[in-house]
């Protein structure tokens, strides 16, 4: 490892600490889910290694307890993780002339690395890929180790396991107040909060992610534009 790379790891652990504490929970969670539901460590290993989604990984468990067709699967999947289609756009920028590792970060861009990311501007002269790098990948063995330890371990309990799944949406509420206490804009949170809530009440809980998604994107580039026109006009006006 490199001495910048070094450097890179040092600034983005501090950064993940609350993504671990919540992924090694959750990751358990869906251990424990998975064993129960009669999957071995190999099963629960290998999808948080190659699926490592999260939410999908959840409702996969009653995918595969109930062998659902593979089509069937496939279009669950697509609605599930739809929004992470804006997620990329989201990062255009920041992930603009990333060579090597942009098919890694592409793949690990969960929820909370999104965030994470998102609010993270490396310090100047510090290598921003590996930083990004550290973040998705120290992400991903959180998430990794929390299902092995939770397969592991529900071969010895016997508990219902009944809303465990209930865990990831803690941890979204978990990570929008963290970011509402420690962001001055909340225009993207009141956002994201006002557009879902209309798109559920006009489309339904079944069908309203994807709308929610586009009109929060239209919305944030609409800001971001605002924004940009005002910068540029203050800055014509000060000579």
């Amino acid at each position: 490892m490199e001495k910048n790379d070094c450097s890179a790891f040092r600034y983005a652990f501090p950064k993940t600490v609350p993504v671990l504490v919540g992924y090694l929970f959750l990751g358990a969670a869906y251990g424990i889910l998975m064993k129960v539901n009669g999957f071995g460590l190999v099963w629960t290993l290998a999808i948080s290694v190659f699926v490592y989604a999260g939410s999908l990984q959840y409702a996969g468990v009653s995918l595969l307890a109930a062998a659902v067709h593979p089509l069937y699967a496939l279009a669950m999947s697509l609605m599930i993780n739809a929004r992470h289609l804006f997620y990329g756009l989201s990062v255009l920028e920041k992930y603009r002339g990333i060579k090597g590792y942009k098919p890694y970060l592409i793949f690990a861009l969960t929820d909370e690395t999104f965030s994470v990311i998102c609010s993270e501007g490396p310090p100047e002269g510090m290598n921003r890929v590996a930083v990004y790098f550290w973040i998705s990948f120290l992400d991903q063995i959180y998430w990794v180790a929390g299902s092995v330890i939770g397969c592991l371990a529900g071969g010895f309990l016997t508990f219902n396991t009944e809303g465990l799944d209930f865990a990831l949406t803690a941890l979204f509420v978990v990570i929008f107040t963290d970011q509402w206490l420690t962001q001055k804009d909340h225009r993207p949170a009141l956002t994201g909060l006002l557009v879902s809530a209309a798109c559920l009440a006009v489309f339904g809980a079944d069908a309203f992610i994807i709308p929610a998604m586009a009109g929060i994107l239209a919305v944030i580039v609409g800001l971001e534009r605002t924004d940009r026109k005002k910068v540029e006009t203050a800055c014509r006006e000060n000579g």
